[in-house]
């Protein structure tokens, strides 16, 4: 816990002391928002509530492989020799989860109210599509930082990743459109504990699988 809690005090001191990275996050999403609301919004109220939802899906997942990406690719050889010396593979591992989950949370929050702001907000339950979106927003964290440990091993980091986090992306994505849709209609949350369920199993699959198999990988 120790190792943990120093690595990921390190992960937001960094991301502190680099705060255009964040920024640059914010303005991508503010302006993918804004050029979606120039392409639907202003074209007759074109936009339904299906579309809505899967336009906001698309640009989160965007967002999450371009904030996550530096996961690894951002430390020097130096400094992953340091770490190799001072702590364990697991503890790596589990601070970056961490840190990109709540990095993932706050983009997702901030990026929500603003889509809601500019392209109006539909939604019929809206705790229940908040659940959705932090649910999403661990399963990406997860399966992104793993994906970026994996890839900062190649030498065109950023085409691997897009390439390998795709496949397990999309599984997680369409359980994720369902569970908001039903959220946009308003429906009981007894009809979504289904969906509920497979993502929190898929956010445990993933961190434990991350927790096991990163070590092998760190080895290389």
């Amino acid at each position: 816990m120790g190792e943990l809690k120093a690595l990921l005090w390190k992960e937001i001191t960094l991301e502190w002391r680099q705060r255009y990275a964040l920024s640059g996050m914010l303005l991508y999403m503010v302006s993918t928002v804004f050029v979606c609301y120039l392409s639907f919004a202003l074209k007759n109220n074109q936009l339904t509530p299906i579309v809505w939802n899967t336009l906001f899906w698309i640009i989160l997942l965007f967002t999450a492989v371009n904030a996550i990406a530096k996961s690894f690719s951002q430390e020097r050889y130096g400094r992953l020799i340091y770490y190799y010396s001072l702590c364990s593979p697991q503890s790596i591992i589990l601070s970056k989860i961490i840190y990109n989950g709540l990095l993932m949370v706050v983009l997702s929050l901030t990026g929500f109210g603003f889509y809601a702001l500019v392209m109006g907000n539909p939604v019929g339950d809206l705790g229940l599509y908040l659940i959705s979106i932090l649910l999403a927003a661990v399963g990406f964290a997860s399966v992104l930082t793993l994906v970026a440990g994996i890839a900062s091993k190649a030498e065109n980091n950023a085409t691997l990743m897009a390439v390998l986090s795709f496949p397990i992306l999309l599984p997680m994505l369409l359980m994720t459109i369902n569970l908001s849709k039903n959220a946009l209609d308003g429906l009981d949350w007894d009809v979504s504990m289904d969906e509920i369920r497979t993502l929190l199993a898929l956010d445990a699959i993933v961190i434990t699988l991350s927790y096991l198999l990163f070590p092998y990988l760190w080895r290389s």
